[in-house]
């Protein structure tokens, strides 16, 4: 393909099976393990379009993209800038959208974003940056429209436009609906795409509901597209996206027509596409132990049967033939796959002492561990894994929590003031380090933008703090083994936080070697809506990364739960700890303890069911799955997938 990317797929996947055979695709994609991997590359087609455009002396014409998806490669663009001379003096930016009304100043428009990731760093000429106006009067809104779609024609048209894609199939605000001759306009935004956004303005009330978008046609007259998804919430949009038919309903599909664009996904995002979720449709695989396992749990799905009752009737039709062939009967495979999950389920998630292990997820000995529970926030411990959390306790274990964050940015202003002023009528100003006075004054005149000053900081920060000891306690831990980090990319006071930093990894470091643990139990759930989860579990593997010479740590397991949003697959789970009706109500009641984390939760991703009922649900969900495919009946399971550091 003419200018495409010179991307290279992540030669990891062949090791899951064959997936060059792309018959269900219709736009070229290009896989990555990793967000940061693809962003380096991308960024890297685009700094050298800028310096092709400099040695001939002609302008850069970029179309850029707001929200998480680029943020990656701006840091990188900043960072050739500031490192290795490059020069953005050629580059003129057409940017894809602003909501509207927005004033630029506002710390949620995308104004503020551009600015704050990008064009505050570079030497880009500001006559050059050319933003949608959420200002502009709305009796003047068309012909400003019509105006800007005519700057991009007379700069030359896009050499480049960067896209991200909405979980609605939106490309800049083309929501659903959107002609594929559509121009620059105003737009009313899909609820799903407020929804979305409601966590960045603190609630789907302070959304706006329209915005001004470049249109369908402006994106697909560019020279170059490359669109870019992360994540396990993308997956099934990019799946429709690339396989399904072109249609206004979901308009990234127009980009099919495009004889020059490309989607750079990590893993998650393309884990529903045909040749990765099931390859045994698309060709011959290489059957390795884990890809065995999914396409036998899919079969079960797919057949609505149980392990043992599969016949070799149902993998022949299935696409299986070959596996079939490989392994001899439907007999053989079926016992071997029963045995596997049975082997998984344990109601001793630290071992069972005194007991052969060899057919058990976790070692016999030592009898009594040391364990780390980290818990990225002060409620994921019990949300993820509250009933194997008590169970530990029960059993005899040494087990500590380790509250990576303080979470004062999840504590509504309504919810401190409450606070603030049971503690200013009770006791004023003395004998606390925090003014409450001052508190509620700041809550009550906080204007839009404010960042919350250090007392309320501290206030909500506490407020986290005291909730985290109530459950705890429920659970039945001391106070002793509870410990708070606050690391310090967290505390900005803002949604968006600080880069992973030394001192995050030292402070996670200093706590295990401290500790010597046999068992951490970290949070593999990488969808949280601001990345909070990702930058924890970098700091954990960073740290045991950094401590692996030492001893005690070749004796260290270290097990992933996911956490409020999402589950591992059945085929992915390694321990599966059953709960008792008693247990999932005593997780329940854990949850309940954070109760500035009900009813109003700020950050709560695209699910609006509070919290214990997603996790109550997920773990029902997890062990009516296992009873399906034919193993004992529970009323709950817990699911824990280890991980080689």
């Amino acid at each position: 393909m003419k200018n495409a990317l010179e991307i290279k797929p992540d030669i990891s996947y062949k090791s899951v099976g064959k997936f060059e055979d792309t018959r269900f695709e219709k736009i070229h994609n290009e896989i990555f393990k990793n967000s940061v991997e693809a962003s380096k590359i991308v960024a890297q087609e685009i700094a050298q379009l800028i310096k092709s455009k400099q040695e001939k002396n002609k302008p850069c014409v970029l179309g850029l993209a707001t929200g998480s998806s680029p943020v990656k490669v701006y840091e990188e663009l900043v960072r050739m800038h500031k490192e290795e001379g490059l020069s953005f003096s050629n580059v003129v930016t057409f940017n894809l959208d602003e909501y509207y009304p927005m004033t630029k100043e506002n710390n949620q428009s995308y104004h503020y974003f551009m600015h704050q990731h990008l064009f505050n760093h570079i030497d880009i000429k500001p006559e050059n940056v050319n933003i949608p106006d959420g200002t502009v009067a709305i009796e003047d809104l068309n012909q400003y429209c019509v105006d800007y779609e005519m700057n991009i024609r007379n700069s030359g048209g896009l050499d480049f436009q960067l896209l991200g894609i909405g979980r609605t199939g939106h490309v800049g605000f083309n929501e659903p609906g959107s002609h594929i001759n559509s121009g620059t306009r105003i737009i009313t935004l899909d609820h799903i795409t407020r929804v979305d956004a409601s966590s960045d303005f603190n609630g789907i009330d302070n959304v706006p509901k329209r915005a001004i978008t470049m249109g369908v046609s402006t994106i697909l007259r560019s020279k170059r597209i490359v669109l870019m998804a992360w994540g396990q919430n993308k997956a099934e949009i990019i799946k429709r996206t690339i396989q399904g038919e072109i249609s206004s309903e979901v308009p990234a599909t127009f980009l099919q027509n495009h004889a020059n664009a490309t989607f750079v996904l990590d893993q998650s995002a393309a884990s529903e596409l045909t040749r990765f979720k099931t390859p045994w449709l698309v060709g011959e695989c290489i059957w390795t132990q884990e890809l065995k396992s999914k396409a036998i749990v899919w079969l079960c799905q797919e057949t609505n049967q149980s392990i043992l009752k599969l016949t070799d009737r149902d993998y022949n039709n299935n696409g299986m033939s070959d596996l079939l062939a490989q392994e001899g009967s439907a007999y053989d495979l079926n016992i071997n796959m029963f045995n596997v999950l049975q082997h998984t389920i344990t109601g001793w998630p630290g071992g069972k002492p005194n007991t052969d292990d060899s057919n058990r997820p976790e070692r016999a000995n030592p009898a009594k561990k040391r364990i780390i529970l980290f818990s990225p926030h002060p409620d994921d411990d019990v949300i993820s894994m509250g009933g194997t959390f008590s169970k530990l306790i029960k059993q005899g274990h040494d087990v500590h929590v380790v509250y990576q964050t303080s979470g004062n940015i999840a504590v509504t202003d309504d919810e401190a003031l409450k606070f603030a002023e049971v503690c200013n009528d009770f006791i004023g100003k003395t004998d606390c380090n925090i003014d409450f006075p001052a508190v509620i004054d700041f809550i009550n005149n906080k204007t839009e933008n404010q960042i919350d000053s250090l007392d309320v900081r501290k206030l909500k920060g506490l407020i986290r703090r005291r909730e985290s000891y109530a459950a705890t306690r429920y659970i039945g831990l001391k106070d002793e083994y509870t410990h708070f980090l606050d690391l310090p990319f967290y505390e900005t006071g803002q949604i968006k936080k600080n880069p992973l930093g030394s001192e995050d990894i030292a402070i996670v470091k200093d706590i295990i070697a401290k500790i010597k643990p046999h068992q951490v139990f970290a949070a593999g759930d990488l969808a949280d809506p601001h990345g909070t989860h990702e930058v924890c579990l970098n700091a954990i593997f960073a740290a045991m990364k950094e401590l692996k010479p030492e001893p005690y740590m070749n004796d260290c397991w270290l097990w992933l739960y996911r956490g409020a949003w999402h589950e591992w697959d059945i085929h992915e789970i390694d321990m599966a700890v059953p709960l008792s009706p008693d247990e999932v109500l005593l997780k329940r009641h854990a949850i309940l303890y954070h109760q500035s984390q009900k009813d109003r939760v700020m950050f709560q991703g695209n699910d609006s069911r509070e919290f214990w009922v997603r996790a109550e649900d997920r773990n029902k969900n997890t062990a009516k799955l296992y009873d399906n495919l034919g193993l004992a009946e529970y009323e709950a399971i817990e699911a824990f997938k280890r991980f080689d550091y």
